[in-house]
């Protein structure tokens, strides 16, 4: 997601000692040593720090290094001032060497903003290092980033409104390091962390699908727990409680950092299509504690979707709304019917087990049925509501092993404050 980096107090490395003083230790007095080697010495170590345009997505393919203070790389490398300049940012490294997920990005964003010139800031000298050293390393290689930039904004028609920082894992810090120590203010800063709770480059993918699949965006929703989503809770838009994600994202200003939550396919494009849907079930007589293995199937003007099953977070309230999250790989387009299944137990022990209990549980006259006579249901990527009624009117009960069929009937959801002339059981 996108994050605003406020502008903090402008310094850079060099300014910070005086002439004739002793070079500090660690990386800032390496790069305090490249900036006093006199011209006429020649350096045999590589910069600690290495601007690399990439002009192909290939792997094998050198690319072409920018130095600073020194204009002709530029022209030799075909930098376009006029266009966006994304800096792609690396974390830190046990290997030393690039992972292929930073080609993926190189080339989305080629295939995706054509003109623009692509920079891999390359600083694996410090980043293959104990991780605690590579966290310290952030900073000096955010300033040497804001340096970059500085010289870059010296030259006619260039903008710092067109860069985009994008950093993956301790390379997010280094760009907001950067963005703190520019002078100016950049276009965008996406800073992809490990926080989020996805597997190894999971977050990574998502932005690169991100720029491929621009006609598919995946989106997410803000929710306080990753249970309440679960349940379905969370699907609202409003007051910028959702955003699509990687770099179809929108700007929103937020006073705190928030959770976000999505479902997603197993490959690209990621883009999943999620529904609330609100039960109410209702029984006539006192059947104690029932898990009941519900599933929906959607019916819609495009498709219609698979079996999906509706996952009980928390134990299903009797007489009760309860609240579900489905999603589909497909656009089912708009829905116009839905079956409800209430499936016999799976063949585990775990299932025999729960199944056995319930019914032990149970007064021995009681019969397992449970009533519902309609199923509300939001769409999370278009938000719109509708309301499904049971398609036989007489026939609102459901037992084990039985389905029932259910029709739209209105658009929307009756509001709270509206009334109605009968009493309604579900």
């Amino acid at each position: 997601m996108r994050n605003s980096v406020p502008l903090l107090c402008l310094w850079s490395v060099h300014c910070c000692f005086a002439a004739g003083s002793p070079t500090p230790p660690g990386p800032e007095g390496r790069l305090q040593d490249e900036l006093r080697t006199p011209r006429n010495v020649q350096i045999v170590a590589k910069p600690l720090v290495r601007f690399n345009l990439r002009t192909s997505g290939d792997s094998e393919h050198e690319g072409c290094y920018l130095s600073l203070g020194h204009n002709q790389p530029l022209e030799d490398c075909g930098f376009n001032m006029t266009a966006k300049t994304f800096f792609i940012i690396h974390g830190w490294t046990m290997s030393g060497m690039f992972e292929n997920w930073l080609y993926k990005l190189v080339s989305a964003l080629q295939m995706r903003e054509k003109e623009a010139n692509v920079v891999v800031v390359d600083w694996l000298p410090l980043a293959h290092q104990l991780y605690t050293d590579a966290v310290n390393n952030t900073r000096v290689v955010g300033h040497s980033v804001a340096r970059m930039l500085d010289w870059l904004q010296e030259k006619d028609d260039f903008s710092l409104g067109n860069v985009h920082l994008i950093g993956y894992s301790l390379g997010a810090h280094v760009a907001g390091y950067a963005g703190n120590f520019v002078k100016g203010t950049l276009g965008r800063i996406t800073a992809i962390t490990e926080v989020v709770k996805c597997e190894h480059e999971r977050a990574v993918h998502l932005f690169v699908d991100s720029l491929v699949n621009q006609d598919k965006p995946s989106f997410a929703f803000q929710c306080t727990d990753s249970n309440r989503f679960k349940k379905g809770i969370c699907l609202s838009c409003r007051k910028n409680r959702c955003n699509s994600i990687g770099y179809n994202a929108k700007k929103t200003r937020s006073k705190r950092n928030s959770k976000m939550y999505l479902k997603t396919r197993a490959g690209m494009p990621f883009r999943v299509y999620h529904y609330q849907m609100k039960i109410h079930i209702f029984s006539y007589k006192n059947m104690g504690d029932i898990e009941p293995n519900f599933y929906v199937t959607l019916y819609g003007t495009n498709a219609d979707s698979q079996i999906l099953p509706l996952e009980i977070v928390e134990q299903i309230g009797l007489n009760a709304t309860n609240t579900f999250l489905v999603y589909t790989e497909e656009d089912l387009g708009d829905l116009l019917k839905i079956k409800l299944t209430w499936e016999g137990a799976a063949q585990s022990w775990y299932n025999l087990w729960k199944e056995l209990r319930s019914y032990l549980s149970q007064p021995r006259s009681s019969e397992r049925q449970l009533n519902i006579r309609r199923i509300r249901v939001k769409s999370g990527e278009t938000q719109r509501r509708l309301t499904f009624c049971v398609e036989d009117l007489d026939n609102t009960s459901i037992s084990p092993g039985q389905e029932l069929w259910f029709h739209k009937c209105r658009d929307g959801w009756r509001m709270k404050n509206e009334t109605s002339p009968t009493v309604e059981l579900s």
